[in-house]
């Protein structure tokens, strides 16, 4: 952690003091943003491991399209979405995302691939990366290092040209990105500075610009699930209890025949990529008594679990977050890399390892054909999922280790992989379901934890969404642990349900009302020092006065709640009057109670510079410095005013650059 010299011994400058009494306004119609009006919403699901966007029209909020359908595409996986695959030249120049950048690259000779970059699954680095910057690399399949920030403004440019392109076509005339609203989605566990690294990269890609914000909104995913959820109506879910039939499934076949006419029913409407959204609260929010029932819903996706709490505010239906976004890495990817283990465990580290650098196409193929026997796993499985092994696999280990890879299933004693004639490794479902395991467990655990909080009491739903709430794997799991305890219910399409709710979000930004701050924000300030209560160490002397230094004004606490756009306001007054140039300090923690900006885990994130030079100089002797915070979507903005003279400065809370 970094400790700050205390800011009045190292800056010269006497810093501020709390006018008291320390006073908070609400301004509610402070400079509220002229809205601007856009022809069209295009929000983008940019996931783990798959990702696609979707679009609707302002004046047909209605209806929602899907984007078209994607060349490529994998058996045994039903696509509306793009592995989020991107591949550069061995020139760095982007060359292609998706099944397009998987399958050139799989087609490139071994000899010449090693020069081309591939990255992929790549977006978990922003998640798991605890210092990051605008500096921060991602490695590509062969080893060599790129800007993190490179890579994902190539691949929010490739979305932006794709939407674009799609748009000008079904319109018939070039559309401009000046007429569109982007809606980018990312987890709602993302620490703040990964949440700006999105809006960095995506004005990189010219999405928006710091000019103009407004046209970019950073959404968080379960709240676009949650804004979909809402407007569900009966025929469009499944629930997994044993309370009744659902769409006329008795409940003991829901799980498994009821998904799958389900997904029949989508499959038929597919074609057409539209999906209708009626103008209406849901059938089953109707159920739902205003301030006092909860629901959760819980977004398993590729990378990670987010787990949020809302509740409805009726009669406008808007949502309130009552604790603050949990979760943690446990997605999907948790089984991939299971499997990657039991491979290890069977082959040995070193030749899997080795594999991975000289043959990354044939690895790519491997968990290609896993990821489709992945999706086959169910509960109530007896026969065996077969995974074919790439050719190039059997004869590299050959090579390798100087026997046959049956003659290592053999001596391996895995008992339940066996190898079947068909050159294939043949798992048992016991063996499938192991591989889930760990990952599910930790997500019942960490819901459990939820559940037991004094705020999450009366859940009357739980809605599981996300690409892994797909599997039947974790539905049956969810259902035992929390059926009892409140309903629990799968949106049809499912995986695209963050999709259709970011693109709701895009069309009305006002839906959710009331967040909770994920961090706790204050401001460097001097107060006049206490004997007893102020420590000796932090005591400074200036013209005869006691101050104590560096304490931690707070503006928020961590968990608080924040109205979207709030704005909160203190006063303060230069601690010597005659000082021209006034810099605040902002500062923000983890923690709620902090005392002070030299405490473990305060970190700067903003400065403010107000130069009053020049200004009359027939000021109050007590000048009234204005601060002002406002809570934004992602973004949060600050200001300070000198009353006096009205001069003003502003400034954007900034995680990745100090």
């Amino acid at each position: 952690t970094s400790t700050y010299s205390s800011p009045a011994k190292s800056l010269g400058d006497p810093g501020i003091t709390p006018l008291s009494p320390s006073h908070i306004a609400k301004d509610s119609d402070a400079d509220d943003a002229v809205e601007q009006l856009f022809l069209v919403v295009v929000a983008i699901d940019f996931g783990t491991t798959s990702s696609g966007y979707a679009y609707s029209f302002t004046k047909e909020p209605e209806c929602i399209h899907v984007m078209r359908r994607w060349e490529g595409g994998d058996p045994g996986v039903s696509n509306q979405k793009t592995p989020t695959t991107i591949l550069l030249t061995p020139e760095r120049k982007f060359h292609s995302f998706g099944y397009a950048a998987r399958d050139f690259y799989h087609d490139l000779d071994p000899t010449e691939s090693k020069h081309w970059l591939y990255f992929e699954k790549f977006k978990m680095k922003l998640h798991t990366t605890s210092n990051l910057t605008m500096e921060t690399d991602l490695t590509a399949a062969n080893g060599k290092k790129v800007k993190a920030l490179e890579i994902f403004a190539y691949a929010l440019q490739f979305f932006k040209e794709q939407a674009l392109k799609e748009l000008s076509d079904q319109g018939g005339s070039d559309f401009e990105n000046t007429e569109v609203r982007w809606v980018i989605t990312v987890p709602a566990i993302w620490k703040q500075p990964a949440k700006q690294f999105m809006r960095q990269a995506a004005y990189k890609a010219g999405m928006a610009s710091p000019e103009n914000p407004e046209q970019l909104i950073i959404a968080l995913e379960p709240e676009a699930a949650s804004i979909y959820c809402r407007k569900l109506r009966l025929h469009q879910m499944i629930e997994l209890s044993s309370r009744a039939p659902v769409n006329g499934y008795s409940p003991s076949d829901t799980i498994g025949t009821g998904f799958t006419q389900a997904k029949e029913h989508i499959r038929r409407n597919r074609q057409s990529r539209t999906f209708m959204v009626e103008n209406v609260i849901g059938e089953i929010w109707s159920e739902l008594e205003e301030g006092s029932d909860r629901y959760i819903v819980v977004d398993s996706g590729g990378g990670t679990v987010d787990i949020t709490v809302h509740q409805i505010r009726l009669p406008e239906g808007h949502l309130k977050e009552l604790y603050k976004a949990t979760g943690g890495p446990y997605g999907s990817l948790g089984v991939d890399y299971e499997f990657e283990k039991l491979l290890c465990k069977i082959f040995g580290e070193d030749f899997i390892e080795q594999f991975k650098i000289k043959r990354p196409a044939a690895w790519v193929d491997l968990m290609i054909a896993f990821e489709s026997r992945k999706r086959a796993a169910a509960p109530d499985r007896t026969n065996p999922l077969n995974i074919t092994l790439p050719f190039s696999f059997i004869d590299y280990y050959k090579k390798f280790r100087g026997h046959s890879v049956e003659h290592a299933l053999r001596k391996s004693n895995v008992d339940f992989v066996k190898w079947s004639s068909q050159g294939m490794l043949r798992m048992s479902p016991d063996a499938m379901n192991a591989l889930f395991k760990p990952t599910i467990d930790q997500i019942i655990q960490h819901l459990s934890d939820v559940f037991d909080k004094p705020e999450v009491t009366n859940v009357k739903f739980l809605f599981l969404v996300g690409g892994f709430a797909e599997s039947p794997l974790l539905q049956q799991a969810v259902q035992s642990a929390f059926g009892s305890r409140c309903r629990v219910i799968i949106p049809q399409d499912v995986g695209l349900t963050i999709l259709k709710g970011a693109v709701l979000f895009g069309l009305d930004p006002a839906v959710i009302k009331v967040r909770r701050s994920p961090l706790t924000y204050g401001v460097g300030v001097l107060n006049r020092f206490v004997e007893g209560k102020h420590p000796p160490e932090k005591l400074l002397i200036k013209d005869g006065t006691r101050w104590c230094t560096d304490v931690f004004d707070k503006f928020i606490s961590a968990d608080q709640s924040v109205a979207l756009g709030e704005t909160v306001t203190r006063s303060y007054t230069p601690a010597k009057p005659s000082q021209l140039v006034i810099v605040i300090n902002i500062y923000s923690s983890e923690q709620d109670n902090v005392s002070f900006i030299t405490e473990t885990g305060v970190k700067k994130c903003g400065t403010l510079r107000l130069d009053l030079t020049g200004t009359d100089a027939s000021v109050p002797n007590r000048r009234e410095i204005k601060t002002l915070m406002q809570f934004g979507d992602t973004e949060i903005k600050a200001m300070a005013i000198d009353v006096a003279t009205s001069k003003s400065v502003k400034v954007g809370i900034d995680f990745l650059n100090y």
